[in-house]
Parts: structure tokens; sequence; C-alpha cells
């Protein structure tokens, strides 16, 4: 893990992954400047292929890799095949362990739960997916009325966008709130502070 004043992020990504999921947090995390370096992790090195398409680029193995201070986890489609795939929890599940930070957004809260470290502890996913990722994760205690959950060293957000808020809430865990606030002024982003704002939870009739 990075002991210097910078942030080390790593990224991991796996075909079928959300792009707003994955490249939402790492522009907030990005424009620290010279306070962060993101690492992008796959299985294997080179291109990655999103849900919509265009591809990310993995320039290091999970395998290789030791832990970050802040392991991003997005969800995706592809969430539905590499939770049953052994090698990617492993991998996972030993990133996870040694990382300072664990972050997922939507259902890559999916495949964190699936390597049992979020066993008893409070998560939140996906709403329109809740139902599923609940099923498959059932010795979790999970959150349905939250835009993220903080948990230890554990943070969960909802769908998509929700992501951008809850890496906001690391930075400011991080760094101070004041440097999130910048952040989100410089990205001209309004940051939902109050984690319990999820008016989507009722649209799923959650």
């Amino acid at each position: 893990m990075n002991t210097s004043s910078i942030i080390h992020v790593g990224a991991a990504l796996f075909e079928g992954f959300e792009l707003l999921d994955f490249y939402g947090p790492l522009e907030m995390f990005g424009l620290l400047g010279d306070g962060a370096e993101i690492t992008v992790v796959a299985e294997k090195t080179g291109s990655v292929r999103s849900s919509a398409g265009p591809c990310g680029m993995a320039e290091a193995t999970m395998a290789g890799s030791g832990g970050f201070d802040v392991l991003l986890i997005p969800g995706g489609i592809g969430t539905r095949k590499e939770m049953a795939n052994p090698q990617f929890l492993a991998d996972l599940r030993r990133l996870a362990e040694t990382s300072r930070i664990v972050a997922t957004v939507c259902t890559g809260s999916l495949l964190l739960a699936r390597t049992g470290l979020l066993d008893g502890r409070k998560a939140t996913s996906n709403k329109r997916a809740f139902q599923e990722v609940k099923t498959y994760a059932p010795k979790v205690e999970w959150v349905a009325k939250a835009r993220w959950v903080e948990d230890g060293k554990y943070f969960t957000s909802s769908g998509v966008s929700a992501g951008i808020d809850m890496a906001f809430a690391v930075i400011a865990k991080l760094c101070g709130r004041e440097t999130s606030l910048q952040i989100a002024s410089r990205a001209e982003y309004t940051w939902y502070e109050d984690n319990s704002w999820d008016p989507f939870a009722a649209v799923a009739e959650l």
C-alpha cells in the first residue's frame, strides 16, 4: 500500500463494466491532480470492453498488484459473469483485504459481497437490481434507502451516478470536506453530502 501523501487509487475492470460507475469516481480522484495516482487493473492487461461498447485499458494485472489506498469496484452487467469466476473473486478479495478503503459502485457491491468481505456489514447497491443482489448475498445487511453506505473501510453506493457522490465522501475522509467541495465546484457538480438522500428507493418500491 502507498505510504506517501499521494492517494493511490486502484480501479478494477472486467468485461461488461458500466462506464459512469468507473469513470465518474475516477474523474473526481483525478481532479486531485498530483495528490492522486490511478492504476487500472484487470485479470489481464490490455483492452477491456464496457457494457456500452467503449473499452477501458488495464495497465496492470490484479494478481500482480498490491493493495491500494482506495480500491474502486464498478458495477455493470458483467458482474453476473464475474461473480461466478473463482480466480477473479480471489484476486479481488486479496486486493480488498490489503487496501485501505474499498469503494463499490452499483452492482460492484455484489462482487465484493461474493468474496465474503461484506458478510455482517451494511451495504447498498443499484435499486433496480436490489432484490437480485440481496438474493445472491443474503449475509449482507443491505440498506434499501441510501445514496451510499459506509461501514468500516467499505463504501458501497447505489446505482451509476451515485458513485460520484460516494467518491466525494471518500475524498472527504482522506483529504477533508473542503477538498471535496472544491473539486465538486471545479467539476460543476452538486455533491449530495447526505448519504440517506435516495429518491430512487421509492421509485423501485423498496
